[in-house]
């Protein structure tokens, strides 16, 4: 991490181009009870402006708590080995200018900053880090997981914290930082790593609330519910956007462990640093098995899904059989009939002018020619299976 350096009365900024384009933001009017918390809501941030809090401590205790940029910078000056703790929330370009000019901000960093929607990452410009966070919160009344943008730049002698979104929420941190000054003395290193804890640990709650959605899918699944394929879609895509939050993190902790012996970092704040690792890399590995899990989810959803339009159209195909044999038998005792039918017609004519109508046997034989018609029709539908 950046050494501790003793912050001059004035200092001149290394990129002089920020000045030239910076048009100084007015201080905005101060609440009426006090600086806002961290977790400000958007109507009182459009009223008191980006900046949510700012601070100066020195020796892990808080000397001021200035109400601007302008102010914030003064009192640093003011304040030899102090160190400033400045939380914005969704900041103005001019606001951003005037921390690039009197920190020596990166551009690419500061643009990154601006424009937001930027993957997790570390990266180091001279003196100072720039790190990217994405952090999760879980929303039970629309069981949805919601994501929020968190940059933070570090310097030897200042922490700033630029939130995208609604979480995380930064009270907690500072409360608890505030309340340990001995872990606040070691400066931003400190307060970087509180943050990375804040951010991973708010990872827990939507790790619990996925697989509780896991687990009632499961059930949606076997119950045969209709909708439960959208829900498993929706559901794995904010898997992917939860892996792309937290994979880059274990290497970017990793990247900071690796750096303590170069530059110097404090025993507590390496232990600290490892054990935020070591619930990343779980949270991590949970992530991936979600992934897994609703992959294989969604494959039995369709199979059984398959299996029950199999099932259906079995159903239609014996309902068709059926049906079919009652239409052969149907089919079959309407021709039986319909033979003595015709006979009887033909003979019921009464034509003066037909051969067997004064025959003495005639009866006798319509009568034996029906018999003989709808027996030998009964026994060829009974030998094909038709009756």
């Amino acid at each position: 991490m950046p050494e501790r350096r003793q912050r001059p009365a004035a200092r001149q900024s290394r990129t002089s181009g920020w000045r030239r384009a910076l048009n100084p933001p007015q201080p905005p009017a101060a609440p009426p009870s006090g600086q806002p918390p961290e977790s400000t809501s958007e109507q009182t941030l459009v009223e008191t402006g980006s900046v949510v809090q700012s601070a100066v401590y020195r020796d892990g205790v808080r000397v001021s708590s200035p109400g601007s940029l302008a102010e914030t910078y003064t009192e640093l000056h003011q304040q030899p080995g102090g160190m400033a703790w400045i939380g914005l929330a969704r900041p103005t370009g001019d606001e951003l200018l005037s921390l690039a000019a009197e920190f020596d901000l990166h551009p690419l960093a500061v643009e990154d900053a601006m424009e937001a929607h930027q993957r997790p990452k570390l990266e180091r410009y001279g003196d100072t880090l720039f790190v990217v966070l994405r952090a999760a919160r879980y929303l039970d009344a629309s069981e949805e997981v919601d994501f929020g943008e968190l940059h933070v730049f570090v310097g030897p002698d200042f922490l700033i914290t630029v939130r995208h979104g609604a979480a995380p929420d930064l009270t907690a941190v500072r409360r608890r930082m505030e309340a340990a000054p001995e872990l606040l003395a070691l400066g931003p290193e400190a307060v970087l790593y509180a943050v990375l804890d804040s951010v991973v640990d708010g990872y827990a709650p939507v790790v619990a609330g996925v697989q509780n959605d896991i687990d009632e899918i499961e059930t949606e699944v076997f119950g045969g519910d209709p909708a439960v394929s959208r829900r498993i879609y929706e559901l794995s895509r904010e898997m992917v956007e939860f892996q792309r939050a937290t994979r880059p993190l274990v290497g970017m902790l990793h990247g900071l462990i690796a750096g303590f012996a170069k530059y110097g970092t404090d025993d507590e704040l390496q232990r600290y640093l490892r054990d935020v690792a070591d619930h990343v890399t779980h949270t991590s590995e949970r992530v991936d098995g979600f992934r897994q899990a609703l992959a294989d989810i969604l494959t039995v959803n369709a199979t059984l899904v398959t299996q029950e339009q199999n099932a259906e159209m079995r159903a239609l195909a014996e309902a068709g059989f059926e049906q079919n044999e009652e239409i052969k038998k149907i089919s079959s005792w309407a021709a039986i009939l319909f033979a003595p039918t015709l006979v009887g017609t033909i003979y019921g004519m009464n034509f003066t002018h037909m051969p067997e109508l004064h025959w003495v046997l005639g009866y006798p034989f319509a009568v034996l020619l029906m018999a003989v018609v709808c027996t030998s029709l009964y026994v060829i539908f009974k030998r094909k299976d038709w009756l």
